[in-house]
Order: structure tokens, then C-alpha cells, then sequence
């Protein structure tokens, strides 16, 4: 059986280790045809060299030559649309549609295309002029950015294809991506498509380059190395918090997105409103995609007593009666029964699945548990394991004191939403639990399921750690996401003429915003 190659320094080439994987179709459980190789450090240090020429070479370049290769690439990626959509399909079982055609390749594409306006018009590099102090400072490029792509979105958040790639070229940096093993023919054919457009718009070959695979040591020895400027992580929590380890102990920047159980409030009068409404919006939610997305609401509290007990056995219902989703493979079947298999050990009660099968493939009952307010309380952290996959974890609480109390005791997460009616009773009850909701998510969320992320500069894709290994940043949404492969540079009296252009008093572009002496301006200054 042919092994693959990597993409090295604009070439394809043989892969120099001795070591293949194959993926594996989760609906069938057979194991896909085609090999591809785990990349030895030989190989590795050949790309970062690479990378770090291209670094160099390109430093200095304005963000159009950046936005003609994303605007080439995007085009690439629509010539291969159906290739890519049976690859994946085939990879991850996810549906052809309305998911992979309909929802997700649109989206990746459309961030490509923002990305590129946003490095056309260097709107996200927030010049500062200060006249007065002679300082001028400006967001630049990082240094040859590493991204790694998790296995539920092989499309919009791949590693050489997605926000965190998008991001950092719109930065002006080379991106080595490694691919995830779950749906590594997907990523190759992304690769070839960047190849192809970083030809076509004229960039330095090793521009982007690919690695599938790697061993964990050399792993944490990528993040650390010298000649990296930034990492970007999509994954699990583990492999996550042991490459910022390696990152952090070199002082490396690293963007990681780990883990969120995204809690649902839904209060006492929204459930005397439209409990049945609510009921089919949380069903939904949760099973879409066999629960596997990093916003899958995997706890939601209500209060105890009648209605939050006839809220649960309606939901409990749905979800007996819905198909099972086939999962992604085996690693996230194993990881969603040992989560369930914590919560119960914790005293947790089932309430309805628990058990692995009765769907196609790799797959495992839709499940929920519950516990009281009063036993979550006794130990917030074991309740908090996330349990990714087509499950949730009931919290039955006695007052709103108690909500507030499980609001504040909460962990980090992407979101964070509240139901409440319309006619007003939940408003005090809102204003307590959204105040230490607020502190604990990086979206607050009304009235809507959190499963759904808007490619919007105003959206917050993060949040407080473990959803993030930093608040302040969002993996999605240009051109707000763009700053974490940037460093700041300052000038300090540097004469007009050797100033970056975006800094000059005449600015070539005129279409940027620059603070100039405390003021936002836009256009050319005298």
C-alpha cells in the first residue's frame, strides 16, 4: 500500500520515518485505503527551516500579497469541493449535507475570504501614532505559526485550513500545519490545493506546509522550538495543557482550545412558558452531530420540583426516541464512557442510555444523567467533567440562591446561556445568575442553545481556562482573532522614511483606522 508524502518546503515528498497510520471509516469501522506517515524530527526541523526562511523573506511584505494566496486558496478549495466533501464524509461520518457541503465548507471558505480583507486592508494591526513622544507602534508578524486541527470539524477548524490558519496567515506568517490522524486524505487534499494557490499568487513555496503526524516527544520539542513564533491548538484537554507545558517553558506563545461543558440555566418561569419549546431546542442542540462539538451543552440546571422534573422526562423522552449519531472513532467513544463512567461514580444518577451501540458504527446511547444542586455543590470539579458526545448532565437545584451558587462554582467555558419568560418573572433571578455566569464564559448566551459559532469580528470563541489556555483571546471571528500571531513593535524617534508604511504620516493605503495622538482617524495625515 502507497504511503503518502508530506508537504516540505513547497515539494512533496517521501515521509523519512518508518512509522504509518491509517484512518478509519467510524461508520463501517474498516480501515480507509491509503497510508500516512508519522514525521520523524529530521523531517520536522527541515519545515520549521523552511518556514523560518520564508519568515524572513516576508517580514516586511504588505498584507495584500498575504490576501491574494487566501483569495487563491479559497478558490482552490471550491474546484475540490466534492472531493473534499466525500473524503471527509467518509473519514468522519459526518453528513455530506446539510453539514460538510451546506454549513461547514461554506464557512471555511467565507473565513479564508475575510481573513484575506482583513490583510488587504491591515485593519487588524491597530497602529498607534504618539507625535508628542516621537513613539509610533504597530501590530506585526509573529514568526512561523504551528497549528494543530482537532477531528470534529475537518473542514473549518482543520490545520491547514481553518480559523487558526486563517489567522495567521492574514498575520503575515508561514503556517506548518499538522493534521489530525481521524482525517488525514481530507487534510492532504487541502494541502494540494494550497500548494497550487501559493504558486498562482507567487508566495515562497514553504508558505504552508504539512505534517499528519508525530510522536508526543516531538510534539511538545515542535511547540518549544526556537525557530517557532506561535502555536495554535484545537484538541483534547490532556494533549492540550502537555504541549503548553512544552510551549510555555520556552516562552512560546501557544493559542489552545481545550475543553467546555457550556452549563444551560433555564429558569422557573421560561419552563411555565414553553418548557415543550425548550425541550425540542435542547434535544437538538445537544445530539446535533452526536454531540461532538466543543459547544455541545453538557450541563443544564433547573430548578427542582414539578416542572424541572417534567422537563427532564420530556427531554429524557427525546432522547430515547432520536437516532443515535455515529461518533468520530474510537478514541472519542472511549473518552465519552469514561466521562459518564466519572459522573457516575461521583453519584450521579442515569436517566436514561449509559451504554455503548444501537447505532451505526462507532456509537454510544444518547444519554443523561442527573444530580441535585445540593451534591453538585459538594464537589463542583468531578461534575464538571466534560463527557464529549451525544449527553448532558442534569442539575436539579432548589432556589435561585443555589443557581447562583453552581454559577460561581463553575470552571471556565466557551458560553454560557440563560432561558428566561417574557412577561418579566425571571428578571431578578437573571440578574444574579448572569452576574457569576459572566465571569465564568466567554459568550453569554439568551434564549438560544449555545451549538453555533458566527464567523463575526464581535464573537468570543474562548474564554476563562480550561475553555482556553487564555481569556483575552477568540479563535474565531476576523479580524479579532488575527492578533494572537502578531507582536507588537514599537518605534521610538525613528525618521519618517525608515518608518513601516502604515505608520508614515502619508499613509499608501489611506483605508486603515490608526490612533494618532488619542484620536481614530482613517485616511491620509497631514
Amino acid at each position: 500500500m502507497a504511503v503518502h508524502p508530506v508537504l516540505i518546503d513547497g515539494h512533496w515528498i517521501p515521509g523519512q520515518g518508518t512509522s504509518t497510520f491509517q484512518s478509519v471509516n467510524p461508520a463501517t469501522e474498516e480501515k480507509l485505503p491509503g497510508e500516512f506517515p508519522i514525521s520523524p524530527w529530521s523531517e520536522i526541523s527541515h519545515a520549521l527551516d523552511a518556514a523560518s526562511a520564508v519568515s524572513k523573506e516576508t517580514r516586511n511584505w504588505p498584507g495584500s500579497r498575504f490576501a491574494d494566496f487566501l483569495e487563491s486558496y479559497a478558490e482552490e478549495i471550491e474546484e475540490r469541493a466534492e472531493s473534499l466533501i466525500e473524503a471527509a464524509h467518509a473519514e468522519t461520518a459526518l453528513p455530506r449535507s446539510p453539514r460538510l457541503k451546506d454549513a461547514e465548507l461554506p464557512r471555511t471558505i467565507g473565513q479564508l475570504r475575510q481573513a484575506a480583507t482583513a490583510a488587504r486592508t491591515e485593519s487588524w494591526r491597530s497602529p498607534i501614532i504618539d507625535k508628542a513622544n516621537g513613539l509610533r507602534s504597530v501590530l506585526a508578524p509573529i514568526g512561523p505559526v504551528v497549528v494543530f486541527g482537532p477531528n470534529n470539524f475537518p473542514f473549518a477548524f482543520n490545520g491547514i485550513s481553518g480559523g487558526d490558519f486563517a489567522a495567521a496567515i492574514a498575520a503575515g506568517n508561514p503556517v506548518i500545519a499538522k493534521g489530525h490522524s481521524s482525517h488525514p486524505e481530507t487534510t492532504r487534499i487541502f494541502a494540494d490545493a494550497a500548494l497550487t494557490a501559493v504558486r498562482e499568487s507567487g508566495m515562497p513555496k514553504a508558505l504552508v506546509q504539512l505534517i499528519y503526524r508525530t510522536s508526543h516527544e516531538d510534539g511538545y520539542r515542535l511547540v518549544s522550538d526556537h525557530r517557532v513564533g506561535a502555536v495554535g491548538y484545537t484538541g483534547a484537554r490532556e494533549t492540550g495543557l502537555k504541549l503548553k507545558a512544552a510551549a510555555d517553558a520556552a516562552g512560546k506563545p501557544i493559542y489552545l482550545e481545550l475543553s467546555s461543558i457550556n452549563p444551560v440555566f433555564v429558569l422557573a418561569g421560561a419552563l411555565r412558558e414553553r418548557a415543550t419549546a425548550i425541550a425540542d431546542e435542547f434535544t437538538g442542540s445537544c445530539l446535533m452531530g452526536a454531540g461532538q462539538f466543543c459547544t455541545n451543552p453538557g450541563v443544564v440546571v433547573v430548578p427542582a420540583g414539578s416542572e424541572g422534573e417534567s422537563f427532564l422526562a420530556a427531554v429524557a423522552e427525546r432522547f430515547s426516541k432520536a437516532a443515535i449519531g455515529t461518533m468520530l472513532g474510537e478514541g472519542v467513544r472511549k473518552s465519552f464512557a469514561a466521562g459518564v463512567d466519572t459522573l457516575l461514580k461521583a453519584g450521579a444518577v442515569l436517566v436514561t442510555g449509559g451504554k455503548p451501540g444501537g447505532g451505526k458504527g462507532v456509537c454510544f446511547q444518547n444519554t443523561l444523567l442527573r444530580v441535585s444542586g445540593s451534591d453538585f455543590l459538594k464537589n463542583p470539579p468531578i461534575f464538571q467533567t466534560e463527557a464529549f458526545g451525544n449527553g448532558s448532565l442534569f442539575v436539579m437545584a432548589d432556589s435561585t440562591e443555589q443557581m447562583e451558587q453552581i454559577a460561581e462554582s463553575l470552571e471556565g467555558n466557551l458560553t454560557g446561556a440563560l432561558y428566561t419568560d417574557t412577561a418579566g418573572s425571571d428578571d431578578n433571578a437573571y440578574t444574579r445568575i448572569a452576574s457569576a455566569l459572566r465571569t465564568r464564559v466567554g459568550r453569554l448566551i439568551n434564549d438560544k442553545m449555545p451549538t453555533g459559532v458566527a464567523v463575526s469580528a464581535a464573537m468570543n470563541h474562548g474564554g476563562p481556562f480550561p475553555a482556553t489556555g487564555h481569556p483575552g483571546f477568540t479563535a474565531v471571528g476576523i479580524p479579532t482573532s488575527i492578533p494572537r500571531f502578531a507582536m507588537l513593535q514599537s518605534y521610538d524617534n525613528v525618521r519618517p522614511s525608515r518608518l513601516p508604511a502604515i505608520l508614515q504620516d502619508k499613509n499608501p493605503t489611506g483605508e486603515v483606522w490608526r490612533k494618532i495622538d488619542g484620536q481614530w482617524t482613517q485616511g491620509d495625515v497631514a
